[in-house]
């Protein structure tokens, strides 16, 4: 039995709380939030408390919170269990004060009020020993069949990777959106060919999937799209991005 602390209110400690209960092996004795509002999302289900000074004894400890908020709950902790928390850019020596220290990073955006399964999210795990490896080895496969040791430093830049498949994938979704707002047209219209763009990639490389005019070096439609972007910051992201992708596929065959 793995007993367990999380540290933490918002929707990765929503998701490892809804995750970790019910799970034999698996014992959550507390879960530490700031107000009674903040825990009122975990209802009867579970132990909560708003006293952060005198913790449950555990097993591990999960800092769940804000990236910039994660060295100051280190350092108001005393505790003797592992203490992990759970960020992609920060790194394990913000933990530095405890003894039994490591990293429980699932690489997934979460949203709040929605719940995932864990089984296929990549849990990226770092601990400072052997022994704190083997624990936190064992609660991770407990989730997920998706479990990898990485240090800090390839954790950053797998966090970095993940901006761009992510946010920034997500940010070019609103200018979709907007524009499409802008001419009185569904931007659900849209959904079928943001499914089959993000599934191409599972059995090819995105440098295979990609396509579009910017490839063919097309410049009567790259022009004529230029044209009809009324936004200058949309025109001028458009340019950067088809100018990229004109470079990265300049030796390739235009079709």
């Amino acid at each position: 039995m793995i007993s367990i602390v999380i540290l933490g209110t918002g929707n990765v400690a929503q998701n490892l709380a809804e995750c970790f209960h019910g799970i034999p092996e698996i014992d959550l004795v507390g879960i530490i939030g700031r107000t009674e509002t903040s825990l009122h999302v975990f209802g009867n289900k579970y132990q909560v408390s708003k006293d952060w000074t005198n913790l449950p004894q555990a097993d591990v400890y999960i800092i769940a919170v804000k990236d910039d908020a994660i060295g100051d709950v280190s350092n108001k902790m005393h505790v003797d269990g592992l203490v992990v928390h759970t960020s992609g850019s920060v790194a394990l020596d913000v933990l530095s004060k405890h003894t039994k220290r490591g990293v429980f990073y699932p690489l997934q955006t979460f949203t709040a009020g929605k719940i995932l399964d864990f089984k296929s999210i990549p849990l990226c795990l770092e601990t400072n020993d052997d022994e704190n490896k083997r624990l936190l080895g064992t609660l991770a496969e407990k989730i997920s069949a998706n479990v990898h040791f990485i240090d800090s430093e390839k954790r950053k830049i797998l966090h970095l990777a993940a901006v761009f498949v992510n946010n920034f994938t997500n940010y070019m979704y609103t200018i979709a959106s907007e524009i499409c707002g802008e001419h009185q047209l569904n931007f659900s219209m849209l959904f079928p060919l943001i499914e089959e763009t993000a599934a191409k990639i599972e059995s090819m490389s995105p440098k295979e999937a990609q396509t579009g005019p910017a490839k063919r070096n097309d410049l009567k439609t790259l022009h004529g799209h230029l044209r009809l972007l009324k936004n200058e910051k949309h025109k001028t992201i458009y340019t950067l991005l088809s100018n990229a992708i004109k470079a990265a596929n300049e030796h390739e065959e235009k079709l």
